[in-house]
């Protein structure tokens, strides 16, 4: 699908409901800080390995420096920063999170990829509980 330019809009409509990037440029502000009620990134679902690799070829030759592929065990990542230095992730689809644990149990126990799993014993004790639904339906009331 093919974008447009507007003035200081640059719209491009990707693929699937409600994935249209409507990116406004604007200036004279000054740079942001990484702090606490901050967004850290912005991810980009990738179907698989082959698209990121066109995306990330893509991103090289108009003139960024993406990562290499990164192996995130749940799905491989390449990150890269706009000129603005918000920083994006491509992240693949798979192999997906129920790689170690059933769909019905995910979210029950803290999973860690296998590179963290020795580190598990000084991480935990740091972690908050989280409390969440058993059921992830939505729930509607008419107004």
């Amino acid at each position: 699908m093919k974008g447009w330019t507007k003035g200081d809009r640059v719209v491009q409509p990707t693929y699937g409901p409600g994935t249209l990037i409507d990116v406004r440029a604007v200036s004279e502000f000054p740079d942001g800080e990484i702090t606490v009620g901050t967004v850290h990134h912005v991810a980009w679902r990738v179907s698989d390995d082959r698209e990121e690799q066109e995306t990330r070829a893509r991103l090289v030759a108009g003139g960024l420096q993406p990562t290499p592929v990164i192996d995130r065990f749940y799905f491989q990542s390449v990150y890269f920063s706009e000129p603005g230095r918000v920083l994006f992730e491509l992240a693949t689809d798979g192999p997906g999170f129920t790689i170690d644990e059933p769909a019905d149990r995910l979210g029950e126990r803290l999973m860690l990829p296998p590179q963290y799993e020795a580190q598990r014993g000084r991480m935990e004790p740091l972690l908050r509980a989280v409390h969440a639904p058993r059921s992830m339906t939505a729930h509607y009331r008419s107004l």
